[in-house]
């Protein structure tokens, strides 16, 4: 496991985008870890933004704060900020963001708990419990109930949920996962799901068709047949890996694979289902046409 987490990944990986870089086509940029930036001409949506990643020693010794300057830098826009579930290294820049740009932050009990205790009003905040369609100006969104895969170790990490506000900032430990959503997205033209960890709910999945799944890396081992049944449920075209990088690194520094994450098999596996692997390096950016079916 040791040489993964000490290897970068393999620049021959990533992917050429599928479509030309225009307003009218949807754009995906990869930010790390879970996290992705959804935009058109209309929108733009942020998921689980991770952009100040403390290191190895300040993520489990120090209160975990937000840098304003990186969030500004990386994410100077977005309307709607949606949260898979609670854990630091998918909400810790969520507040800051919406305090940015004016984001709605959209996600889970445990969501919200983080986002009052960082001082976001209430008018600022949407909580869910899932299943219910949401207008994000043209587009609409859906939390899919979801449980959280288990990750090193074989297990779950920092299960339970937040009924209270954290404190301020919060430690590593204070952020419980919470409730967790598989988000569906709609652009109109074009579906998105994204899976932030290696498990889901078959049931949350059927009759959700995609074009286009952000698929959890870390923990995939753990939950048997994972991509050949997001594939069957969920049909897509393409499918892109996410959260497969270390998190303690700088966002601008050669990432560093997780322990247990072997890309180059992922690729293979997604590429045996029938579906196209569209491997993002951190920072990179995608084009889908969205005036023709996929």
């Amino acid at each position: 496991m040791l040489k993964y987490l000490l290897k970068a990944p393999d620049s021959t990986w990533a992917a050429t985008s599928p479509a030309q870089a225009k307003a009218e086509n949807l754009k995906i940029k990869y930010l790390g870890t879970a996290g992705f930036i959804l935009s058109d001409q209309h929108r733009t949506v942020v998921l689980d933004p991770f952009i100040s990643r403390p290191n190895l020693w300040q993520t489990f010794s120090q209160p975990l704060l937000s840098d304003p300057v990186l969030v500004q830098q990386y994410i100077p826009y977005a309307d709607d900020v949606l949260i898979g579930h609670a854990h630091y290294d998918h909400i810790l820049d969520a507040p800051e963001l919406c305090k940015q740009t004016g984001a709605r932050l959209i996600g889970s009990q445990a969501t919200l708990m983080y986002g009052r205790s960082a001082g976001l009003s209430e008018q600022q905040m949407l909580e869910t419990t899932g299943r219910e369609a949401i207008q994000c100006g043209k587009w609409q969104v859906v939390g899919l109930p979801s449980i959280h895969g288990k990750a090193l170790f074989g297990r779950v990490p920092l299960p339970g949920d937040m009924t209270t506000p954290p404190p301020f900032p919060p430690k590593f430990h204070h952020l419980r996962h919470g409730q967790v959503f598989n988000w569906w997205i709609n652009t109109g033209q074009l579906s998105v799901v994204h899976i932030d960890s290696a498990d889901f709910i078959e049931q949350e999945l059927q009759g959700r068709q995609a074009d286009i799944v952000c698929l959890c890396a870390i923990g995939r081992k753990y939950r048997p047949n994972y991509v050949k049944d997001v594939v069957r449920l969920l049909k897509p075209k393409y499918i892109i890996p996410c959260h497969w990088d270390s998190m303690v690194t700088p966002i601008d520094a050669v990432p560093q694979l997780l322990p247990g994450v072997n890309i180059a098999e992922f690729l293979e596996e997604i590429k045996a289902c029938g579906v196209i692997p569209l491997f993002m390096p951190i920072l990179s950016e995608l084009y889908f046409d969205q005036n023709t079916e996929l």
